[in-house]
């Protein structure tokens, strides 16, 4: 199958109100441009410097997605392009961020990560430190970042319930914080499910899907 056709099957298997983050990590330009021809605008790249070796190569109606774990010191890195960072842990990264696209003169559009699964090698906060920090006056005072929504990692398991569960606990969540929004802060995203587990996550609720192999076929 080509990366063409699969695009396509997955496209096809999406319903209309769920975006398609293609996961293009360790893929070569001409793989992503296969993509981008069959019309996918939407990238996303774990590593920082990879993902602005691309950015710079490739067309500018791209949308570039961070949903690796960020390190502080590299967010100036991604600053002046990026679309959306998936996977934020914390008040300082986010007052990074915020610092950042203040100097490019933007709004950098974030999803904070929320830890769901039951590995210990996951990120994310839990429901009590996400409350604690969209609650204080230092997240408040933040005007160069926009909190969209909610970003979560199920377990990697075959065991399905648990991937259900899972999901469906971060689901609560967001429902339980969706209500509440600030000039910076309005929950309408909610990103989970990868190519093993995305159609169970859009059954849970899920607005964004993160899926790599089933395109561009495993690494």
């Amino acid at each position: 199958m080509s990366i063409k056709n699969n695009l396509q099957l997955i496209k096809d298997s999406l319903p209309e109100h769920v975006h398609l983050v293609a996961v293009s990590k360790t893929k070569p330009v001409s793989d992503l441009m296969q993509a981008y021809e069959a019309g996918q605008r939407i990238f996303g790249e774990n590593k920082i410097q990879e993902m602005t070796d691309k950015w710079e190569q490739m067309p500018r109606d791209i949308q570039w997605h961070m949903i690796g774990h960020v390190q502080t010191n590299k967010v100036k890195y991604m600053a002046p392009y990026v679309s959306l960072i998936h996977g934020v842990d914390s008040l300082k990264l986010l007052k990074e961020i915020d610092r950042q696209a203040k100097r490019y003169r933007r709004i950098i559009p974030c999803l904070l990560q929320i830890y769901i699964a039951k590995e210990e090698t996951k990120f994310g906060l839990s429901q009590a430190e996400l409350m604690e920090i969209i609650h204080s006056d230092d997240f408040k005072a933040l005007q160069n970042i926009k909190v969209i929504g909610l970003m979560g990692m199920a377990s990697f398991t075959d065991n399905k319930d648990i991937i259900r569960n899972e999901f469906t606990e971060l689901k609560h969540i967001f429902d339980y914080i969706q209500p509440y929004q600030l000039d910076n802060c309005h929950f309408q995203q909610l990103s989970m499910g990868m190519s093993g587990d995305y159609k169970i996550a859009i059954e849970c609720g899920s607005t964004i899907v993160r899926i790599g192999s089933s395109i561009f076929g495993h690494r």
